[in-house]
């Protein structure tokens, strides 16, 4: 289990900055996500697990090892492997080189040597057939999926991905999806992403950050259950969409066929002439859960402690 407890990390500066405020989590076998806009404190919650940075205050243990003593850190070295977001290839290298190239960085071998190990690896996440093929060959997808390759090496424990999906097309992507779910088996891995998408489609449970904060903790289930019966759409001239915003809360305004479909969230009261309500989805409940406290106190959107969207 990954145990995170009340963990704060301030920016020193003038004035300084609350990157993270008393954070609690604990994560078992399986993926986990955490999910949250740009800016929300998300990286710097991933390289404080990764143990590249220091906490303000609050503590970190894995398995009951607290990751604060030297010795443990030292341990947790060898039982993580860490995708961060903005990961540098040598594009003039084969995949094979690149990743024997970071094995050897990591000081990881394997049983049969480091060169078998990179085969099993490249296999693995399915880069075998690509293995002498040179990165700037490689599609976004293959990169990741390499970076990936080299996480996994040593076995690790705890694998933290940030932003993995970024920027890879759709095929590409749920490719992406079947790997992490294949690997999640007997380990912890924690998925760090903006995209809805990611969550809803691969992590049994997540977690919501904003401005540093916890705001939710809960099932992509849980989450559309709790909003059930409060999502209303419809179709809406242009003319009044500033109305209806003022209005309502609107959780999605997207053009669909010409038209602007509007979806809104109301916890009473009466919705628009010709809207109807709808099955929320996990999108719904994540605009939701970005808005003020006011709204969140209303909808139970804030029970980080165990509780739902």
């Amino acid at each position: 289990m990954l145990k995170i407890e009340k963990l704060t990390k301030i920016y020193p500066g003038e004035p300084p900055v609350n990157a993270l405020s008393d954070i609690s989590l604990e994560m078992t076998e399986g993926l986990f996500g955490l999910l949250g806009p740009n800016g929300a404190g998300k990286s710097t919650l991933m390289k404080i697990l990764a143990g590249l940075l220091e906490p303000t205050s609050g503590r970190v243990t894995l398995d009951g090892a607290d990751l604060s003593n030297p010795q443990n850190r030292l341990r947790h070295f060898e039982r993580l492997g860490y995708l961060p977001q903005d990961f540098g290839f040598h594009s003039h290298l084969t995949g094979e080189r690149m990743l024997g190239f970071l094995l050897e960085l990591k000081g990881v071998t394997g049983p049969k040597g480091r060169k078998a190990l990179v085969s099993e690896l490249l296999e693995r996440v399915n880069l075998a057939d690509s293995a002498n093929r040179k990165l700037r060959e490689y599609s976004g997808g293959m990169r990741q999926r390499l970076g990936i390759a080299q996480a996994l090496a040593g076995d690790p424990r705890l694998v933290i991905v940030d932003e993995p999906t970024a920027g890879l097309d759709p095929e590409e992507r749920l490719r992406f999806y079947r790997l992490l779910a294949e690997l999640a088996v007997g380990r912890i891995i924690l998925l760090s992403t903006h995209i809805v998408e990611d969550v809803a489609t691969v992590c049994p449970k997540f977690a919501v950050i904003r401005k540093g904060k916890l705001v939710a903790l809960t099932t992509p289930r849980d989450a559309r259950e709790s909003l059930k019966g409060q999502i209303f759409e419809g179709v809406v001239e242009q003319s009044n969409l500033d109305t209806i915003r003022e209005e309502y809360f609107v959780t999605q305004a997207m053009v669909y066929d010409g038209a602007n479909k509007v979806r809104l969230f109301l916890e009473k009261g009466s919705p628009p002439a010709d809207f109807e309500c709808v099955p929320p989805t996990l999108e719904d409940a994540y605009f939701i859960s970005m808005k003020t406290e006011n709204h969140l106190m209303g909808t139970g959107l804030n029970k980080a402690s165990g509780g739902v969207l």
